[in-house]
């Protein structure tokens, strides 16, 4: 889950992290500002100011209509319900901050550079000396005197280095404490009369972790926090319950399409290849799904059923890579109890199986009982999605 910047900056100042003087505006706010002033469109999605979801205001007049334009037009598809109306600062030199997750080597790291703002990524590529990284414990967290080391590696020296450091500490709390996925300050600036201070934040939660974090978790469903140019279906919103009905895996994130083959995929790179093969063969999904790390038997039931309740379907196909995470056997009893649920038999319910790995011949025992034909690794990804649309379609 992504934070509005408002709801980061909120996180922020709890941590001590300066942030600039503000308010939250909606439609009915009144106004009156003395000074400069920026407005910022609250959504989801990076890149506002390219898209016109930033604009700047001199007078009160400018910063009304400013705010009006906002609030009444989508910025990247999504319609602002609130804008954050923020000092405009002197701003001497900027600077880029973030905490996110190494998932080669399980572990958080820490990123610094010396320059900041719009396009960092292409900017750090071309420039690689101004960009530091480094990984660190969970255990040990990131304390003050190892950040001040990760950025003094880039050359900054002195009342800089400290105040820096210690804001990347307190980033790396931020990360630890809510289980993020990430925590970026782009930029960080250092105005003119020398302070330092968030400019923008960007943080996301861990899906999985949120019932950690009720607050956050209400935020999701509050209603006019934001309006997308697409809503989620009563269908999508059953598969969302479905997935918290307890913290055992991913067994629900689900997009719906208007095809006839229901999809349960393996999350990631292997879901998206799935769909994508199923398409390039002639198939039409009827939704996209991600399942993995674990889930119980439970919540692939209830999801079976779900997908299979829809008018539309007529089979369903269960792909995915070779799995160490997930039990095959879990997935099947599922698979199973699912189509049971529906009154529907499986071996003409299910048009492949396709999901080798841990316990994987005690799954493909469960198949067999009820007659449900399934691949091994030696059948690929595009190979098991051509045999689900040849079986659709005879």
């Amino acid at each position: 889950m992504r934070l509005l910047e408002f709801e980061s900056k909120k996180i922020l100042k709890k941590y001590q992290i300066p942030i600039p003087p503000g308010i939250l505006i909606s439609a009915d706010t009144p106004i009156d500002i003395k000074h400069p002033m920026m407005l910022k469109a609250q959504i989801p999605i990076g890149g506002r100011s390219k898209s016109g979801g930033i604009l700047e205001a001199s007078t009160t007049d400018e910063a009304k209509a400013g705010i009006e334009r906002l609030l009444f037009t989508r910025v990247k598809g999504y319609k602002p319900g609130t804008v954050l109306m923020e000092e405009k600062l002197e701003i001497d030199r900027e600077f880029f901050l973030a905490i996110t997750y190494d998932t080669v080597a399980k572990a958080p790291i820490a990123i610094f550079s010396i320059e900041g703002g719009v396009d960092i990524e292409a900017v750090s590529f071309r420039k690689p000396g101004i960009l530091r990284k480094e990984r660190f414990s969970i255990r040990s967290r990131l304390p003050q005197y190892r950040a001040r080391e990760i950025i003094s590696e880039t050359g900054i020296t002195g009342k800089p280095l400290q105040e820096l450091g210690m804001i990347l500490s307190k980033l790396a709390d931020i990360f630890l404490d809510y289980d993020a996925t990430l925590v970026e300050i782009n930029p960080i600036v250092r105005t003119t009369n020398g302070r330092y201070v968030a400019l923008d934040c960007h943080l996301e939660i861990d899906d999985d972790a949120l019932f950690r974090h009720k607050d956050i978790e209400a935020l999701s469903n509050s209603k006019g926090r934001l309006d997308s140019s697409r809503s989620m279906t009563d269908f999508e919103r059953q598969a969302l319950a479905i997935d918290q009905i307890d913290h055992r895996g991913v067994a629900g994130r689900v997009i719906a399409f208007d095809g006839s083959l229901g999809l349960i995929i393996g999350g990631g790179g292997a879901s998206l290849t799935a769909f994508d093969a199923i398409q390039s063969h002639g198939g039409n999904p009827a939704n996209y799904c991600e399942i993995g790390g674990n889930p119980s038997v439970r919540k692939v039931k209830e999801l079976v059923q779900l997908i299979l309740s829809q008018p539309n379907i007529q089979k369903i196909a269960v792909i995915m890579n070779v799995v160490s995470n997930t039990r095959v056997d879990l997935v099947a009893r599922g698979i199973i109890k699912g189509i049971l649920a529906t009154e529907k038999i499986p071996s003409e319910t299910v048009a492949v199986f396709r999901i080798p790995g841990a316990w994987e011949d005690e799954g493909f025992k469960i198949l067999s009982k009820y007659g449900v034909a399934h691949q091994d690794r030696t059948v690929s990804i595009d190979q098991a999605a051509q045999i689900a649309v040849k079986k659709l379609n005879c």
